[in-house]
């Protein structure tokens, strides 16, 4: 297991590249179980999760291969276990229960695990599917689905659900008839699963809107599709150069999909600018304290919360924190605490002092986006900071000491014993 040891006060300057998105490429990924053929997909991140993903597959019956940011999947004979050792580390693996329903009328998936930040249930995901003509029983830890074919529905989530929408999406292309859904979520990585199912045959419209329609056909061909730039890890650089008062240009940043992050932070007395050669962000002033309160897309998104709350902890003046997604997202608090960030809690609120400055601990990672957190609080701190357990950043960000090493950051990986 490694770890990331950083000294932080450094300027960042340069220009650092956007991968592909992870919460894009996974849901793509579970659709190919959809397709009569080959997918060629480009622009796929080099993580964790997608590797979990693709052996995931391989199981499940389709031939995988992956090099080079490239990724090709053939079905085969399809297979309906998605088995609990794959399933535990990445809660995303549950999107394969749509398609396997739609393909071959059944399916077996473990309960998924993935980052502890809330129970995250799949009631939605199992109501939809039932409305649309599935049966469920829960056994042994596994979700186990059956139907003779998938029929349209409509659909009315009770809440917009990312992961729900993209299931009930993936099995209605080739469910029997229209289904709508309705209080769908909205976010650019729904978007995108919407493109590529359209550009494999798929009737898709609305998608970006809360009213998707979809009309189910009878099979989907294979295609070429390169995946969406990841607009959390661009985010996160961003933040990055606001926390280091740096300058960095990042080419193949999804600005519109950012809209809600850079508005708070250029609130916060940040510079973020479109260029021809791509967006720039810097930073040449004291930071100013902001609230910020998480919500569906096109809402400032949960997964940026832990990484503007490293800014407010060296901002000026007060900052308020509400996240209104999950209920156990403030793990990054208490270690934050430990570099000396001003940060109290209150149910689902958190409240932040700035402060002069932040100083270099050993810290540790409870979840994806805490990980980055407390990489950009190790930025800016005085000293050396080291993060343990980067794991879970691994699954989100490709090769981030690289990255950030290449604009100046004094950061290498080692092992979590040295």
């Amino acid at each position: 297991m490694d770890k990331l040891i950083i000294e932080g006060g450094v300027r960042l300057q340069g220009t650092i590249d956007v991968n592909g998105s992870k919460n894009a490429a996974l849901p793509i990924l579970f659709a190919t179980i959809l397709l009569d053929g080959t997918a060629r997909l480009e622009n796929v991140p080099d993580l964790r999760d997608i590797h979990t993903t693709l052996h995931l597959l391989d199981v499940l019956g389709c031939a995988c291969a992956c090099a080079a940011h490239r990724a090709e999947i053939r079905p085969g004979q399809l297979h309906p276990e998605a088995p609990y050792d794959l399933v535990k580390t990445m809660r995303a693996s549950v999107l394969c229960l749509g398609p396997l329903l739609a393909r071959i009328g059944q399916a077996r998936v473990a309960l998924p695990g993935g980052c502890a930040i809330g129970a995250r249930p799949v009631d939605q995901h199992l109501k939809g599917l039932e409305l649309m003509g599935a049966h469920f029983e829960l056994a042994e830890g596994y979700i186990m689905g059956s139907c003779r074919r998938l029929h349209g529905a409509h659909v009315t989530f009770d809440m917009p659900t990312v992961g729900g929408t993209e299931n009930l999406l993936m099995a209605a292309v080739l469910a029997e008839g229209e289904t709508l859904l309705e209080n769908a979520a909205r976010e650019p990585e729904v978007v995108d699963l919407a493109r590529f199912l359209r550009a494999c045959g798929a009737q898709i419209e609305g998608e970006g809107s809360s009213s998707i329609r979809i009309r189910g056909v009878s099979s989907l061909h294979g295609t070429t599709y390169s995946i969406m730039p990841d607009r959390i890890e661009a985010g996160t650089f961003l933040a990055a150069a606001g926390i280091t008062g740096g300058d960095l240009l990042l080419p193949n940043c999804p600005y519109e999909e950012l809209e809600a992050v850079i508005l708070k932070l250029t609130g916060m007395g940040m510079e973020i600018s479109r260029t021809p050669e791509g967006v720039r962000a810097r930073c040449d002033r004291p930071l100013r304290g902001i609230d910020v309160k998480t919500q569906p897309y096109p809402g400032f998104p949960t997964d940026m919360q832990a990484q503007i709350m490293a800014l407010m902890c060296l901002a000026e003046g007060a900052s308020m924190v509400e996240e209104s997604i999950f209920e156990n997202r403030f793990m990054h608090v208490q270690e934050l605490a430990r570099m000396g960030a001003d940060v109290r809690i209150s149910g689902h609120t958190a409240m932040v002092r700035g402060v002069d400055h932040l100083i270099g601990a050993p810290v540790m990672a409870s979840d994806l986006r805490a990980s980055a957190s407390l990489v950009l609080a190790g930025l800016a701190a005085r000293g050396t900071t080291q993060v343990q357990r980067i794991y879970h950043l691994d699954r989100g960000y490709e090769r981030i000491e690289d990255k950030l090493g290449a604009v100046g950051a004094r950061i290498r990986r080692a092992p979590e014993n040295a």
